[in-house]
């Protein structure tokens, strides 16, 4: 592009998301001198509802896809901005065939994180214990650790979740670390809760940056932000995620990394809502088929009864 042109970023309006396209707006700039970036912010539906429990606004048989994303994708393809910043966690797998993932830049840590300013760590959280958290994963998989405290659902932004647990309103909430550090607050975090007893959210930590298909300028641009070995990790979450039919809302978690040697290793589990159940499978494959590797693990989950735990979070 030369220097006269102009990419506009679609965004949500909250501190992280703003804070995410402005990290790709200089990542965009320092990559391609003399580009123009602009933001351009977007409330979404679930941006509009802060009370609601997300399942109830998006309807128990969606999966909950599409809350954050929907808007902005059509702001996409109708031309009025050339790409949107997601936080690929809430980037449904299946999206509108003009819109391709135009890069994953290096993923962050893909952690889930503790704020429990009296008792600091998952163990010392007293029987009873008020933990609170948006995801149903999150909530399912504190259920299946700690049975005997009380997990309920907030929403709300990261600064609003995280003050009821400093103001002493909560015991203690769970956030994803990435989305902490990123807005400077990792000195909010008591307890890393990471893989293997808390695996994250498919495509946690990472950011998928959307543009159209055919839009090979825009695609152009953004090759120098394409980090291929977050790529390939979040690309196999995402196709066991899509081969369970499984949205951003049901109690699935998933890790893939790339290992030793050649390899992507993806670890997934599947919960039910109360947390009383929990399926694991776990495959190693070669790095340059992703997408075939989550079809593996998907269907080693199905085997184990998979389908049955995620049809009881869907009704």
């Amino acid at each position: 592009m030369d220097g006269a042109s102009v990419v506009r970023i679609g965004t949500r309006g909250s501190a992280l998301a703003r804070w995410q396209a402005d990290w790709v707006a200089d990542r965009l700039r320092a990559a391609h001198p003399g580009l123009r970036v602009e933001l351009v912010e977007i409330r979404t539906r679930g941006d509009r509802d802060r009370n609601s429990p997300l399942a109830q606004i998006a309807g128990a048989s969606s999966g909950g896809t599409g809350l954050f994303t929907k808007e902005i994708q059509r702001a996409l393809l109708d031309h009025e901005v050339e790409l949107a910043v997601h936080s690929l966690k809430d980037l449904p797998t299946r999206g509108p065939d003009a819109l391709t993932l135009g890069a994953v830049p290096d993923r962050e840590d893909p952690a889930d994180a503790l704020i429990a300013p009296r008792h600091r760590t998952l163990d010392a959280l007293p029987e009873g214990a008020t933990v609170g958290t948006g995801s149903l994963r999150r909530q399912a998989m504190l259920r299946h650790a700690r049975p005997d405290l009380n997990v309920v659902g907030i929403r709300g932004n990261v600064e609003t979740r995280l003050a009821k647990a400093t103001s002493g309103e909560l015991d203690a909430v769970v956030l994803a670390m990435s989305g902490l550090h990123r807005l400077g607050l990792d000195g909010q975090i008591t307890e890393r809760l990471g893989p293997p007893v808390f695996l994250p959210a498919v495509g946690q930590g990472a950011l998928g940056i959307e543009c159209r298909g055919d839009d090979e300028a825009t695609l152009a641009v953004l090759a120098p932000l394409d980090h291929l070995p977050s790529r390939r990790a979040v690309l196999a979450e995402r196709a066991c995620l899509a081969e369970l039919e499984g949205g951003c809302m049901v109690p699935l978690a998933a890790w893939g990394r790339q290992v030793e040697g050649d390899l992507l290793a993806l670890d997934v589990a599947v919960f039910d809502p109360d947390g009383r159940e929990r399926i694991d499978a776990s495959w190693t494959g070669p790095r340059d088929d992703p997408e075939g590797l989550g079809l593996r693990v998907a269907a080693d989950l199905r085997a184990l009864g998979a389908d049955r735990l995620l049809h009881a979070a869907r009704t």
